[in-house]
């Protein structure tokens, strides 16, 4: 099987392009955006971010196929579901026992091969912003990249520089809500390693049940959460 290629510390690296995104902008007060690019003006800046903002908030579900992509170029495919306010989920292909869940609060990485259980606060990270559209999207990043096409949004915690930064990555497209797609998310830690989240084939709207966000507990008689 493919997954068996992978050890543990692989596995954490591969949760770390969603975890390190939790953690990169783990304390609001802490928070600072990455320098601008020159070739982003304030009024542009801010007619994006509207746009970025009317964007989340015109979206109350969203399914995705996603690939991630480790500092080695390998990648694990799956699911990614998300319905506001609150909840998202990452379910990764069939022969790879991990699923990251969001209840709005905590990010619950359940690795079924080792029944464990781990949990990062959601806080006030890029995730948080996904899942509440109420978040102002300025307040946490600056627009570095605006061609016309794709917009990259960029942020970084001073206080953890070994968090790295995070980049945040839409396109423009005329049939998706507000006229943006959220295509990824790319994070790049103290040392130079990226890990990279790549979306396609989303839906937006669609019907998505709250059961899709329950997991089963690994660990000893602890059940369906």
């Amino acid at each position: 099987m493919i997954y068996s290629v992978f050890s543990n510390p692989k596995r954490a690296f591969f949760a770390a392009s969603l975890i390190l995104a939790t953690s990169v902008f783990h304390s609001a007060g802490s928070l600072t955006a990455a320098p601008p690019s020159a070739n982003v003006s304030n009024t542009s800046s801010s007619t994006t971010f509207s746009q970025i903002q009317a964007h989340l908030r015109d979206v109350t579900t969203m399914t995705a196929q996603f690939v991630q992509i480790d500092r080695n170029g390998q990648a694990l495919s799956g699911t990614l579901t998300l319905k506001r306010p609150g909840l998202i989920r990452f379910q990764y292909q069939k022969d790879v026992p991990l699923l990251i869940v969001g209840d709005g609060k905590a990010l619950v990485m359940i690795d079924y091969s080792v029944r464990q259980v781990s949990r990062w606060p959601i806080g006030d990270s890029p995730l948080s912003i996904l899942i509440d559209p109420s978040k102002d999207v300025a307040h946490y990043a600056t627009l570095t990249s605006d061609d016309g096409k794709h917009i990259v949004i960029t942020g970084r915690d001073p206080k953890h520089p070994d968090f790295g930064t995070i980049a945040i990555d839409f396109e423009r497209d005329t049939k998706a809500p507000a006229n943006l797609m959220l295509m990824g998310w790319t994070v790049i830690d103290a040392q130079n390693n990226r890990s990279q989240i790549v979306l396609s084939d989303q839906k937006f709207n669609q019907p998505v049940s709250n059961n899709m966000f329950r997991w089963n507990d690994p660990r000893s008689n602890a059940g369906p959460r």
